[in-house]
């Protein structure tokens, strides 16, 4: 038998037990994690140097960008260097920033998609009010409040989890730190107080969830309404993707943490782990810049005033 305070690390399920196969994985996590730093790192530097992206519903999209890089670093680079060199080891230090680093950017994520609902709600449903409801100052308290609650929650989460006391070995059934498999190693009846954390947490997720439907649905009404056919479609590729990621952020990562033990297997819990915390940030800015006219008129700018300006110093320095 064991305990918390004899635990120096953990054991992390490997995606498979054949060298071949753990190095293909290395090599798609690899692909899957470079893809999200070029296309979040695209917007991040698209927004950040275009002046006319300079508005709220950009502003939540660096935002998301951001949070995306985290949480993917968080989770990606460790199982790949397990992969890489056949171990499945993860400090007892590392676990707990593992966990507290997942639980606040995939948080503030979740606020953050609700509050970018409430963006497009207002600026297609209420587009006169849209400067008052939603200038400068009322988008940085925003995002500060995604943040803040994201982080409270982790706290919360992380200081809960790793009080307990632990005496059923240290072999977690996931590829990363995961709080439901942290739980499973518990000996105490206390789990129940992070369990009753956990259905609270994922309540004020549902509640999000219910908001996003709501706006989608007036959003939806309002498009229905418009004349123009070329505005409905400008309308309905804005906020379809972006119900698309909510739907799968949300719905993933709700399973994980409420499926019963009678369906719970290794293979399961890996594939539903991937889709809420691998899956959303690579993909993510394939949606909003494949789908986003202006968004992608900037990254070709972007990227031709870098090449000309490389041709520039090229014909400077052979003078």
């Amino acid at each position: 038998m064991s305990n918390s305070s004899s635990i120096t690390q953990f054991l992390l399920l490997p995606f498979t037990d054949t060298r071949e196969l753990q190095l293909l994985h290395f090599w798609l996590f690899l692909g899957i994690y470079l893809a999200a730093l070029l296309g979040n790192g695209l917007i991040i530097t698209t927004i950040v140097w275009d002046q006319h992206l300079h508005t709220p519903m950009y502003f939540f999209l660096l935002i998301l960008a951001l949070l995306d890089l985290g949480s993917i670093s968080t989770i990606v680079p460790k199982s790949m260097a397990n992969s890489l060199w056949y171990s499945r080891v993860i400090s007892y230090a590392g676990c707990a920033a593992q966990v507290f680093f997942v639980f606040f950017l995939l948080g503030a994520e979740c606020f953050l998609l609700t509050i970018m609902s409430y963006d497009r709600y207002v600026a297609i449903c209420k587009p006169l009010h849209y400067g008052a409801l939603l200038g400068s100052r009322a988008c940085v308290h925003m995002a500060a409040a995604a943040w803040a609650t994201g982080f409270l929650s982790a706290l919360l989460h992380t200081a809960n989890t790793f009080s307990l006391p632990l005496c059923k070995g240290n072999a977690l059934g996931q590829f990363f730190c995961e709080i439901p498999q942290i739980l499973k190693l518990s000996c105490s009846h206390s789990y129940l107080r992070e369990l009753g954390l956990i259905v609270f947490s994922l309540l004020i997720s549902f509640g999000c969830s219910v908001f996003i439907v709501v706006s989608y649905v007036q959003i939806l009404r309002a498009v229905l309404r418009i004349p123009s056919e070329q505005g409905r479609h400008k309308a309905f590729s804005t906020c379809l993707p972006h119900l698309a990621v909510v739907s799968l952020f949300v719905s993933t990562g709700s399973f994980a943490y409420l499926k019963p033990p009678s369906i719970s297997s290794p293979s399961l819990d890996l594939v539903v782990s991937v889709l809420y915390s691998v899956v959303p940030p690579a993909v993510n800015p394939l949606i909003y810049s494949m789908r986003n006219r202006k968004l992608k008129e900037s990254i070709r700018k972007g990227i031709s005033w870098l090449f000309v300006d490389a041709d520039k110093l090229s014909m400077t320095l052979q003078k």
